[in-house]
């Protein structure tokens, strides 16, 4: 599995490339966001784990081309700004999941598997799920609506699919985090009315009927109302 890690802090990128070689993964690494960005554009890789505050180019610049080039890779953003505003703006650049440092090298290697499983699992084939003129091919990743493909990342897709394999149902915010996230986020934050919102504009937005809605206080469920 090759991992591209884009970090400038030379001892944190030096302990998070021992760490995960000795795990048997290859790691390249980038010390700025220019080169971090040549290489996300040129290699193809299994998970890249971008520091959100870099030289040359941002984190955050570097995850939103690197979506436009690839909309499917996982990325995971490490970040000091542990504020829920500062992890939202890395989940809208794009990024599959963040990490506010310090953190444990367990709980990297715990996220890292959980986004290249959601990545790289194959479901049975043919087994395409479908609501009203809204398909999801969970063997080729692809989505539509009306016809029309639709790009999502690898989390909004994930999140779908675990909606529309629970269509017509109310999915609460604890499943959410449990089967989409597979590890615990702060309850307090809104990277769930986030991703929700983020589906919304992609699948709803300009099609009719509305597909996705919020149950206050229940959570959410992807059905036609009568």
């Amino acid at each position: 599995m090759k991992i591209l890690l884009v970090e400038d802090e030379p001892s944190v990128a030096a302990f998070l490339h021992k760490g995960l070689t000795e795990q048997d993964y290859t790691v390249d690494l980038a010390a700025d966001g220019l080169l971090g960005l040549r290489r996300a554009q040129s290699t193809q890789y299994d998970c890249l784990i971008l520091d959100q505050m870099l030289p040359g180019l941002s984190g955050l610049e570097v995850c939103r081309q690197v979506r436009a080039h690839d909309p499917g890779v996982p990325i995971l953003m490490l970040t000091a700004l542990g504020e829920t505003d500062d992890k939202i703006r890395g989940l809208d650049a794009g990024a599959d999941d963040y990490l506010v440092k310090p953190f444990a090298f367990s709980e990297l290697l715990a996220r890292i598997r959980a986004l290249v499983r959601r990545r790289t699992e194959a479901p049975a084939p043919g087994a395409v799920l479908r609501l009203a003129d809204l398909s999801l091919d969970p063997s080729t990743k692809r989505v539509e609506r009306a016809g029309q493909p639709i790009t999502l990342t690898a989390r909004e897709f994930a999140l779908l699919e675990y909606l529309l394999r629970r269509q017509g149902h109310v999915v609460s915010r604890a499943d959410l985090l449990e089967y989409v996230w597979d590890l615990s986020f702060d309850t307090g934050s809104n990277v769930i009315d986030v991703y929700i919102n983020f589906l919304r504009k992609k699948l709803d937005k300009g099609f009719d009927p509305k597909l996705i809605h919020t149950l206050v206080g229940m959570g959410y469920a992807l059905r036609i109302n009568e």
